[in-house]
Formats: C-alpha cells, sequence, structure tokens
C-alpha cells in the first residue's frame, strides 16, 4: 500500500505544481503505520514537488498509538503537528463508545508528544454521548483547558444508519442521542473556550491563537488540494475526484500506472453552495464581496433574500462585511445554510 501511495504521487506529480504548504496523514490511523513508511512517503513529495519552508505536516494518531521512540521519529523526519483522537478523559465514556486506549492513555499520549518538543497539535473531544451529565463534559472542556491543549475540534455524537451503534441504539440497549442536551453541552464549550483565550474558528474547532489548523482552513477557504490513497479526494478547477476506494483494486490499477477514479464537474450553484456552507461554519462568515464577485450581484441578493428569516430570528447577524451565525445559530449551521442553498435551476 505505501509503495501504491508513493508510485500516486509520482503519477500524479503534473496535477499541483505550486508550493505545498501542509501535508495531512489521516483519513484513518496512520499512526499504526512503521515510522519508516510515513519517511517513505514524505521523502517521495519532497522529491517529486515544490514544497514550502513553512511547512505544516500533521499525523492523526491514536492515543494508543504513541510511544517516546514514535514521537521522536515522527519529529526527525518532520511531522509537526498531531491531531489525536482522544474522545474523552473519562474512562466509561471510551467504554461506551468502544475506544481502544483508556483514559490513562488519554493523557499519557500528551505528556509523550510535549516531551518530543510538540507545541502544536489537537485533540478530538466527543460531547452528547447519552446518559452524559453537562457536569461530565464540563469535566471534559476543563481538563483539556488546563492542559493548554493548542487546539480542540469537538463533534457532537451522531449516529449513521448501518452502524453496530445504530443498531444497539434502535434495539433498545443503548440510549436515544439527546439534541437538547448536545445544544446546552455545545453551548458550555462556547462559553468556557472562550474564558479561556482559544479562537472559534469553525464550528467544531477552537485554537489558541496561530495553533489553528493550516490545512483545514485551506479546505474551508476553497483552495486546490491532492488527495492520494484508497477513497481519497482531490479538488481543483471546480472538478472532485475521488480515488476507488477497494485496496486491492487501487494498488492493481497504481501498478499498471493508472490512477482509478471517478469525477464530477461542479456548477457555479454548486461551488456557491459549498462557499455557503463551509463559510458559515467559520468565523469569517460570508462576504457579500466574494459572493459578487465570484457569482455576480444576482447571486448575492437572492442569498441575502434567503437569509432573511436567519436575521429576524437572531440565529444570523450582520457584518461589516456579510453575515455570519450568531451564539444562538452556531448549533444550527447545517439547517441555516441549507436554507440559503440555490437550486440547479437558479443558474
Amino acid at each position: 500500500m505505501i509503495d501504491a501511495i508513493c508510485s500516486e504521487l509520482v503519477l500524479r506529480k503534473a496535477e499541483y505544481t505550486d508550493a505545498i504548504e501542509t501535508i495531512y496523514f489521516g483519513g484513518g490511523t496512520p499512526s499504526i503505520l512503521p515510522v519508516e513508511a510515513i519517511g517513505k512517503i514524505l521523502d517521495t513529495i519532497s522529491k517529486h514537488y515544490l514544497v514550502g519552508g513553512a511547512i505544516e505536516i500533521t499525523l492523526e494518531a491514536n492515543p494508543d498509538d504513541i510511544t517516546a521512540e514514535k514521537a521522536a521519529a515522527w519529529k526527525s523526519m518532520g511531522v509537526n503537528r498531531f491531531s489525536i483522537g482522544i474522545q474523552s478523559f473519562d474512562q466509561q465514556y471510551l467504554e461506551w463508545m468502544n475506544r481502544a486506549h483508556n483514559a490513562r492513555q488519554s493523557l499519557q499520549c500528551i505528556e509523550l508528544i510535549t516531551a518530543a518538543g510538540f507545541d502544536n497539535f489537537s485533540i478530538d473531544l466527543i460531547y452528547g454521548t447519552p446518559g452524559q451529565p453537562l457536569a461530565d463534559w464540563i469535566k471534559d472542556v476543563q481538563k483539556a483547558v488546563e492542559l493548554r491543549i493548542p487546539h480542540l475540534s469537538c463533534y457532537a455524537l451522531t449516529v449513521e444508519e448501518g452502524t453496530a451503534l445504530h443498531h444497539l441504539i434502535s434495539t433498545g440497549k443503548k440510549a436515544q442521542v439527546n439534541a437538547d442536551e448536545q445544544a446546552s453541552q455545545f453551548q458550555k464549550l462556547l462559553e468556557i473556550t472562550k474564558a479561556a483565550g482559544y479562537h472559534h474558528y469553525e464550528i467544531s474547532n477552537f485554537a489558541q491563537p496561530g495553533k489553528e489548523s493550516r490545512h483545514n482552513s485551506a479546505y474551508w477557504d476553497g483552495i486546490p488540494y491532492l488527495g492520494v490513497g484508497p477513497s481519497a479526494h482531490s479538488f481543483a478547477s471546480n472538478t472532485r475526484s475521488w480515488n476507488v476506494a477497494h485496496n486491492v483494486e487501487y494498488i492493481r490499477n497504481i501498478e499498471s500506472g493508472v490512477r482509478p477514479f471517478s469525477s464530477e464537474k461542479l456548477t457555479p450553484v454548486d461551488t456557491l453552495n459549498e462557499y455557503i456552507m463551509t463559510s458559515l461554519r467559520s468565523s469569517k462568515g460570508i462576504s457579500k464581496e466574494n459572493l459578487s464577485v465570484n457569482w455576480g450581484t444576482e447571486k448575492m441578493i437572492q442569498v441575502e433574500e434567503n437569509l432573511a428569516k436567519h436575521l429576524m430570528n437572531g440565529t444570523v447577524i450582520s457584518t461589516p462585511t456579510g453575515w455570519k451565525l450568531s451564539k444562538a445559530g452556531k448549533f444550527l449551521a447545517d439547517g441555516i445554510a441549507s436554507d440559503l442553498f440555490l437550486l440547479q435551476n437558479d443558474q
């Protein structure tokens, strides 16, 4: 698989000629790979692509995969940021989520990476677990703040159809998710992180000053990106493409010198709707100037008309440059965005 990923990088080097500013190892559990595999991929990139001098290289990691030896090795090869799937510092909720790591490892992994010299990392926390009292969620957030975690990504627990969790809930073996409780926990999250000086720069993301994820911010800003490996998505020139998901098929095609992928061309309305969705989730909000310059004054007026009810009920507020979500609207971001979407016949 690693050989195939490196071969795909070489195969596609003509697609991305700008300087690479961020690299993100994710979409799974790259921390289980031998450290040499990460090094081989980074070496391939440096040989075949133009790499920026202040590049951000992030590695997604499970707490139980991190050791002092691995952390030192990752750092020596250029990794300078982590995204760690801690989910909770409380053992009972880790067990409820069937996580492989325990509460001790949630804390230990932070000690290990800071001891190795990393000062830029993010942790994931999950709120809204059925039966989780508000007080327990507050403890998780306060623990992260006490540890001065540079970046927090906090997500409401969602239940996807077809998953084991969905089956357990639908058969009454686990409690239902309570949206009202999730909303209360989200509001408390906003209060605690604001008081601690975190910048709430995207709905689910909170950063100490200067510790915002450059990689994710580029995605939200619509900057082209290259995705490599099975199922990986890429975006450039209003075209989105994605590699085949099947590992064996992916490797077989790459070995034959062919990238196995599908693609779609985004219409102007598609790109406008994506801009609405990503910018509304961002602290920057929707820019009237961006709407007018990129999609025309008529489209900007249509968006403004669709915003009217949300401005009236206070979930969206006006800014000097456009509109953004109010505190009350942040938990309703997806629903508000869908109200603003234009239809394809609005071309």
